[in-house]
């Protein structure tokens, strides 16, 4: 019996400190080992929101060795191959990325951006949001049949999922 693949998976946002972690964080624990998810920014804050580490204590989810990273990591000799990419801000979908080995498919899976809210209560709640979101995207790709589905064919469908307002 052949193993089931692995995807690999990079979630981008330019500062990777608050919704690029989430996504990592999310596609690793909803993905029951389907997903191998990793985060990453091309301008990283060096530190993880700690809005993002409230949000992740607060849903039981470990935050052990989660850090802020630039996608040069990523696109160095040795990094893992990707299936997929996602951008989850507007800025980072924007920018010209480097060239990623493999040709993975990617999609604009834009966030609004909780680390800019003001107030306690207005940003938990906007992370709590930011999270909810993330994994409804992530639920709903998951249950595609990735597998069967042709490049062009899952990139409408990446497509479809990210303009989700939820």
């Amino acid at each position: 019996m052949k193993a089931e693949k692995i995807y690999n998976v990079l979630i981008l946002c330019t500062g990777n400190s608050a919704r690029s972690i989430l996504g990592e964080v999310l596609f690793n624990t909803l993905g029951k080992g389907k997903f191998k998810a990793y985060s990453a920014g091309s301008k990283p804050a060096g530190r993880v929101n700690p809005g993002a580490l409230e949000w992740l204590r607060q849903n039981g989810i470990s935050t052990e060795g989660l850090r802020s990273k630039s996608w040069d990591e990523f696109a160095a000799a040795g990094a893992p191959e990707f299936d997929l990419i996602f951008t989850v801000c507007d800025n980072a979908a924007g920018e010209t990325c480097p060239i990623w080995p493999g040709k993975p498919a990617t999609a604009h899976w834009g966030i609004p951006d909780p680390a800019h809210v003001e107030g306690d209560e207005a940003r938990r709640a906007a992370f709590k949001h930011a999270a909810e979101q993330l994994a409804r995207r992530i639920q709903l790709f998951m249950s595609l049949p990735i597998d069967k589905l042709d490049k062009l064919v899952l990139k409408e469908k990446l497509a479809e999922i990210g303009s989700i307002k939820d």
